[in-house]
């Protein structure tokens, strides 16, 4: 028996659902917004979960991964009352389970029930005894980090091609290197292919060797980095630059796990294991015919996408400490703390850099940080420090029962510029040419100000 969840802002059709899983001998139950919905989720057990997405509060595929994320991690049964192939792409890229249409007959609506309990009480097995992941920097333990690490642990134990995608900074190669590290060719050797990199006219013999005089400076046999990788892994960083010429013959490599090196009238083999990853958008590029479609099926035999930064916010601090003593220790210094305000910087910046910028700030803060035992934000880039304070005094001021619901106007605005250039200052440290310049005001007008409201350059 299982506890399924109706989320339906049509009453009669939750009934009708209702009604097809109870006769089916399972448990039913239903609410009409999303909000009570989710709630729901997260208060009781389900199995199964039939979310519609035109709901009077949102849209259905807006709380479908947070129903996944529930303690029970309910599959996911779209129902809708009006098919949209974007919507049914969003939704089956997000981990839906189905996606189906209200007018089906109850047998195409239980249908899917059907094959989810069959699965769900397939996996309600014993776990397998988890064995301790080598993680070799990977920090993080935020929601889309702990599905990645899923994806790692998974990717570790079968032996097949993963594709790793990602905005630039993510960590790509730091989670590839992870898989190779975990997997059953850790004792071999882990070969990095640069894409991007690659000499057009030579990729060729880059990839898979040549032989003595098969062209002007082949002065000696060479040995290709895919015979190199013979019984490791192969990781191509940055795939989708790998030239279209190029691609139809490593297909063939993929596939035979052969190759004739340049010059070559012999075959010769390889036993290596696949890791590819990019930051483009391979589908796009195959729509452009600047990427072919079979080799993107070759290379993705497991998909692992890598969030942002900026969508795993509460791993940030957890990075830092963890490449602060990195650095630290690399330069012979003992480990600096962290001032509340400059953890409070790290988090209100966005990082489009991802860990990568984040790790070369670090760095520039212990360098700009001397002898000082704790960072600051002082010792931060100009432009971290400056969106930081950009969002700080973009907040609202928060009302509670001391403050009245309405100010006076002009005390809210002294009040604001005084700690603008409060804070100014500070970033600053009291240069007033560097205030003139981030103000926009002419330096009259910043000492009137600071007079105005008592402020000095040590402020």
């Amino acid at each position: 028996m299982a506890n399924i969840l109706i989320i339906d802002d049509d009453l009669e059709m939750c009934l009708v659902l209702t009604t097809l899983v109870e006769r089916a001998g399972h448990t039913g139950r239903y609410c009409l917004t999303l909000e009570q919905g989710l709630k729901e989720a997260i208060d009781n057990p389900f199995d199964i979960v039939f979310l519609d997405i035109n709901m009077p509060d949102g849209s259905g595929l807006e709380i479908l991964s947070n129903l996944q994320q529930t303690p029970s991690n309910p599959e996911v049964i779209i129902i809708t009352g009006h098919v949209d192939i974007d919507s049914a792409e969003i939704a089956l890229k997000n981990g839906a389970w189905d996606y189906i249409q209200k007018s089906a007959s109850p047998k195409e609506l239980m249908l899917p029930l059907q094959r989810v309990i069959k699965y769900r009480e397939g996996i309600k097995q014993p776990p397998p005894v988890k064995i301790a992941l080598r993680l070799d920097g990977i920090i993080g333990s935020s929601p889309p980090m702990k599905s990645c690490l899923d994806l790692l642990a998974q990717a570790s134990n079968l032996p097949v091609n993963v594709l790793i995608t990602g905005e630039t900074g993510t960590g790509k190669e730091v989670f590839a290197k992870a898989i190779h590290n975990n997997s059953s060719r850790s004792h071999r050797r882990f070969i990095v292919v640069d894409c991007a990199a690659l000499p057009e006219k030579l990729v060729e013999s880059i990839l898979f060797g040549h032989e003595k005089g098969a062209f002007t400076g082949a002065d000696s046999v060479q040995e290709g980095l895919i015979k190199e990788a013979d019984g490791g892994t192969l990781f191509l960083d940055e795939v989708g630059e790998l030239p279209l010429s190029v691609q139809k013959s490593f297909l063939r490599v993929l596939q035979e796990r052969c190759f004739r090196p340049v010059g070559g009238n012999k075959e010769v083999k390889s036993d290596f294991r696949i890791i590819a990853a990019t930051n483009q958008d391979l589908d796009k590029m195959i729509k452009k015919n600047r990427f072919r479609k079979d080799l993107l099926y070759r290379l993705k035999s497991l998909g692992v996408h890598l969030p942002s930064l900026k969508d795993r916010c509460e791993d940030i601090i957890d990075i830092a400490i963890y490449h602060v003593k990195i650095i630290c220790d690399r330069y012979k210094l003992g480990t600096k703390g962290f001032s509340p305000d400059f953890v409070d910087t790290l988090k209100l910046f966005p990082w489009p850099g991802n860990v990568r910028e984040l790790v070369h700030s670090l760095e520039t803060a212990i360098n700009a940080s001397g002898n000082s035992p704790t960072l600051m934000p002082i010792h931060l880039p100009t432009n971290i420090r400056l969106e930081s304070m950009r969002a700080t005094l973009g907040k609202k001021i928060p009302n509670d029962s001391q403050t009245p619901v309405m100010t006076n106007y002009r005390d809210m605005i002294n009040s604001t510029e005084k700690e603008y250039f409060k804070n100014l200052l500070s970033s600053t440290r009291g240069d007033i040419k560097k205030c003139c310049g981030i103000s926009g005001l002419s330096r009259s007008r910043v000492y009137d100000i600071l007079k105005k409201h008592h402020l000095s350059k040590q402020s």
